[in-house]
């Protein structure tokens, strides 16, 4: 099943790459300021009273928003993204997190009429709220706000088309903590702990978003990231999102999160989801 997941997610995005050839390119995107806001509550619940055949009560609840703030004349374009997410569920009269989120990305484009533009970025990755690791008893605590933080800055070039773009830099990400200096010490040095990490490598961001079906929207984003003293080892955080509209307020979503990340963990960390939700357009 798992692999079937993959693979789907695998086809979903790969296929945005062919559908931008069929559509033309948006040219009625508006000049100035644009702004966008989107609010929204995902949840799922199953109950279970005097079931012979077993399981397990569960409830979850995520919120989640995203917003935008977008410049754009002839020369440039400006995009400010601002998303934030937070859950949680209940099992068998225990609460854990689901999602914890906050991220925060500026990119610059400069148009010189090429095939691909040089772009500036900018990111702030870290979790709204303190972060457990369910999977020992007691719970134990791993991370906390901006404990750890990520920042990311690149500069590169940029190819766009109407449903999906890539972009390929060279970047400079920096890593903060403060209590949990594991994600940022660096195991060589015995005598002191790193609170500070500063990386610099090549950083690769494809993001995708299309409609596959009607009333069906694909949107995936893809980052790489590896550092010029180990080319061979790649952070990996691919995010796919499947939704599927009942009507302007409900929809059907299913999230695929795939992150490897050699500081974290060896192993590759995988969440899914699927979930109904309510969403409104603020703006």
């Amino acid at each position: 099943m798992k692999k079937f997941i993959f693979t789907l997610s695998l086809f979903l995005f790969l296929g945005a790459f062919i559908n931008a050839y069929s559509q033309h390119i948006d040219t009625t995107l508006k000049y100035g300021w644009t702004p966008s806001g989107i609010v929204g509550v995902n949840f799922n619940q199953i109950s279970f009273e005097n079931w012979s055949q077993g399981g397990q009560s569960s409830f979850s609840l995520s919120g989640l928003a995203n917003f935008g703030l977008h410049y754009r004349n002839p020369q440039w374009f400006f995009s400010n993204r601002l998303k934030l997410a937070y859950g949680r569920a209940k099992s068998s009269n225990r609460y854990f997190t689901t999602d914890n989120e906050l991220y925060l990305e500026n990119l610059l484009i400069k148009n010189i009429g090429w095939k691909v533009n040089p772009y500036f970025s900018n990111e702030l990755r870290t979790g709204m709220a303190n972060g457990f690791d369910y999977s020992v008893s007691p719970e134990l605590q791993v991370s906390a706000f901006f404990d750890p933080g990520y920042l990311t800055q690149a500069i590169g070039f940029i190819y766009e088309e109407k449903v999906f773009s890539t972009r390929l830099g060279v970047g400079l990400q920096e890593t903060f903590t403060n209590k949990f200096n594991q994600y940022s010490d660096d195991p060589d040095t015995k005598d002191k702990i790193e609170k500070f990490k500063l990386n610099t490598g090549i950083e690769s961001v494809t993001e995708v978003n299309y409609e596959f079906l009607k009333n069906m929207i694909y949107s995936g984003r893809l980052r790489l990231f590896s550092r010029f003293n180990s080319l061979d080892v790649w952070d990996v955080n691919w995010d796919n999102i499947v939704t599927a509209k009942i009507n302007d307020y409900f929809n059907v979503n299913f999230q695929l999160n795939v992150i490897y990340q050699k500081d974290q963990t060896l192993k590759t960390q995988v969440k899914e989801a699927l979930q109904i939700g309510f969403s409104y357009v603020l703006f």
